[in-house]
């Protein structure tokens, strides 16, 4: 399997999944609505809400990594982000089916767990929160990517296409590691992500190992690296910021993550090496 599709190349996950899939030796058809700023790829242009152009850019594809979304909560009307993530996730993965293409991931979000986008204070059920978790989302963004997760189950009873939905967490950039030190010493900043982060390199893997293993079905994985994004210590964290809640499901010494990552590292043999500590100037 060394054809590959990834969506939303110019976006701020996309050039380094794109990026590892070339340096892997995987023959990559990368495509967006915009240009990469690098060209790492052979690219294409593609609305994916248009079903005949999903076709297009799958053509001889292996695999899709499907990236592309509105990224966030309340950066565009309700319906616009709902209508936009929903319809490109169908698309997508109604066309690889089409195409006969086995397997897919796409970017699912930790914020269908409903916690990080909440207004009405939702706290965590239980930490460090896994894919048992209740999912009680409030907005249209978390709601597209629940959607995106049943479309992907359904193209496997329907197909038998193996989908990985990944759950990720604060994605970090190489660029991004510059704004650590303005809030590592604060419980205060981040708290509704649990103070989770995930590498974008670590994240590029995960999707490579997820195409690259077999039987997998359709699962859903958080992506999380193993500490939090802060100089506190996690036990700290929650007592500051969350102290009502006291199911905590597994020793949370040190700066230990508060979105577990267990799932994907047993699943597949995955385990984020990209360290924020690795990444800042020492503060």
């Amino acid at each position: 399997m060394k054809r590959v599709t990834i969506t939303g190349a110019a976006g701020l996950l996309g050039p380094y999944v794109v990026q590892h899939f070339v340096e892997q030796g995987y023959d990559v058809l990368s495509t967006d609505i915009k240009k990469p700023e690098k060209p790492l790829s052979r690219f294409m242009f593609a609305d994916l809400n248009n079903l005949g152009e999903c076709y297009d850019v799958l053509e001889s594809a292996d695999a899709v990594i499907h990236l592309a979304a509105i990224p966030a909560a309340y950066m565009f009307p309700n319906d616009v982000t709902f209508r936009n993530n929903t319809v490109a996730a169908y698309n997508i993965l109604e066309a690889a089916a089409g195409r006969g293409i086995k397997k897919a991931v796409i970017a699912s979000s930790e914020c269908i767990y409903g916690v990080v986008t909440t207004r009405k204070g939702l706290t965590p059920a239980y930490v460090p929160m896994d894919e048992e978790h209740p999912i009680l989302p409030e907005d249209a963004y978390s709601l597209s990517k629940i959607c995106s997760e049943a479309i992907s189950d359904t193209m496997y009873r329907r197909k038998g296409m193996q989908v990985v939905s990944f759950r990720l967490g604060n994605v970090i950039s190489k660029e991004k590691y510059l704004n650590f030190p303005n809030f590592i010493h604060n419980p205060k900043e981040r708290f509704m992500i649990l103070w989770s982060y995930i590498d974008a390199r670590d994240i590029a893997t995960a999707c490579r190992l997820a195409i690259e293993k077999d039987g997998l079905g359709s699962v859903k994985l958080n992506l999380a690296a193993d500490e939090t994004s802060m100089d506190i210590t996690t036990g700290e964290l929650l007592k500051a910021e969350f102290p009502t809640v006291t199911d905590i499901r597994c020793p949370v010494d040190g700066y230990h993550t508060l979105l577990s990552n267990e799932k994907a590292k047993k699943v597949l043999g995955w385990k984020p090496v990209h360290h924020w500590r690795d990444n800042v100037p020492k503060v």
